[in-house]
Order: C-alpha cells, then structure tokens, then sequence
C-alpha cells in the first residue's frame, strides 16, 4: 500500500515497521506522533489508512505474539519499566489507553448489532450474565443494574462441571449476556449450545471471538480488551453494559422507576434500623 499513502504517513509507517513490538505496545498516539516526528492525528489515518480500525487493534494484534511468547511477570516487569516512577506518564499512559478503548468500542459496535441485543433483552423472561475471571465484573454489574430498573437477572460464574446446575435453570424466553474477550473457554461452547437447545437468546460481548460466535446467537458486541494491561479488562465491558441498562429503562420507564422507588424505601428502612444502634453505642 506504500503508493496510497501520503508522505507523513509513509513517515509513520516505516516508524511502526522498525520499531520494536514492546515500545509500540505501550505508547500512546501522541508519543508515537513524537518519535516518527508527525502527529498523533497522523499515525491513526496511516493506520487506518493500513486496515486497522486505530492503535488499540494494532496493539492487540502485537499483543497476540507478544504475550504468547513471553512469561506474565515478564511482561509485567517490561510495563513497570516503561512506565518508571513518573506519575504524569502513568497518569496519562491510564486515561489514554482508557480513551482509545472505549473511543474504538463506539465505533466498531454498530446500531443494529445494540438494537439486536436489546430487543433480545427486552424480551426475555430472566437473564443470565455469564462472566469469569476478569469478566466478573461486568457480569455482576450488568445483573445487578437490571435487577434495579425491575428486569429479573441473575449472575452466573461458575466453570467446569459446578456451570451445569445454573444451566439447568435456562429456559425458553430467557436471555444470555456472555461477557469474554478473547478466550475460547469450553464453557462458552456450552452456554451457548444449552441456549440454544431450549429457545433462549444470547448477547455475546467480546473482542477477538465476533466471527466464532456470530452465526449462533443473536447479537455480537464489540468491547476491545486491553493490549498492555493497564487498564482493566472489563472496562468497555461495563460501558457496553450501561447501554444496554439505559436502552431497557427507556422502554419501561414505569417499571423503573417504580422499582427505583421501592430500592430507595428499602435503604431508608435499613438506614432506619442502624441510626438507634449508633445511637445506643454512643
């Protein structure tokens, strides 16, 4: 693609070409913009100009060897060595990978992919958010946030054979929300076939597994992990999960208010029954 590319950008390119994988995998646009004497505006059209959909699927796509072929606390020792003890760098090396992350959630995550998910949520009699590990987080919440606004949900997290009883509880008219970046677990092949098996839908957020998944369930969204390991996992996956929260609450605005209403008469009634107590201790 050399002749397609503009002079800056070819600057940019052949930067990236000599560069070495770890250097790239912990800078930011701007730094990048620095050492190639362009600018961060500069290095996301060349790589976009190169088929990326900016510098965090290039990381990922660095990162695929890189961590594959170095030990996690070797990697963990190359990331506290390029951030050092300067706190400005680490403030900023947070907020900018932080930025690129949910900047590219919001575009590679398209409206119909969002109305699919939410229809298939709308629907559903309970729903079932699956996440482990890292992923937990965004399961959790996303079950906990549903419950508020009047949605039955529930968080599942077991793996092995200790997921086959909360399986056992999935149903026709229930909804799936699987959260998993980029590992193809034994256990989502299962999740998704016992779905399937007894008429439930299924919202698959991930990164890397879009294109294994795509034709067994309902909706794929798109929630770009993180390729250095600075920011957490489950960060675009807990965006992805307050769209969805806000896109329900518009559609049953009664409901959820009325069970914010009620959330909020059980917490003064709990507030209620310590206030004596303090009172009596002092």
């Amino acid at each position: 693609m050399w002749d397609e590319l503009s002079a800056s950008e070819r600057t940019v390119a052949q930067y990236l070409a000599s560069a070495p994988a770890e250097q790239m995998m912990f800078a930011s646009a701007q730094e990048l913009g620095a050492a190639s004497g362009t600018s961060n505006a500069t290095v996301v059209r060349a790589l976009q100009r190169l088929g990326y959909a900016g510098l965090p699927a290039l990381k990922r796509e660095l990162a695929a060897d890189f961590t594959s072929a170095l030990a996690p606390e070797v990697r963990l020792q190359q990331r506290i060595a390029h951030v050092g003890q300067d706190l400005e760098g680490i403030w900023n090396d947070v907020f900018d990978e932080t930025q690129e992350r949910i900047e590219q959630c919001r575009r590679l995550t398209g409206t119909d992919a969002l109305k699919s998910a939410v229809e298939a949520l709308a629907e559903a009699r309970e729903v079932f958010c699956y996440g482990v590990a890292a992923c937990e987080l965004a399961a959790r919440h996303l079950a906990l946030a549903l419950g508020r606004i009047g949605r039955r949900a529930r968080f599942i997290g077991e793996t092995g054979f200790a997921l086959a009883d909360p399986l056992l509880a999935l149903g026709q008219g229930d909804a799936v929300v699987v959260f998993q970046p980029g590992r193809q677990l034994a256990e989502l092949h299962v999740v998704v076939e016992r779905a399937r098996a007894v008429g439930a839908r299924v919202v698959f957020v991930t990164d890397e597994l879009g294109e294994v998944f795509e034709d067994r369930v309902d909706a794929v969204l798109t929630a770009p992990h993180t390729p250095t390991g600075n920011t957490n996992e489950a960060l675009t996956g807990l965006v992805l999960a307050d769209a969805l929260v806000l896109a329900l609450t518009t559609l049953d605005e009664t409901r959820a208010v009325e069970h914010s209403h009620q959330l909020t008469a059980l917490r003064e009634q709990l507030l209620a029954q310590k206030e004596p107590r303090t009172r009596r201790a002092t």
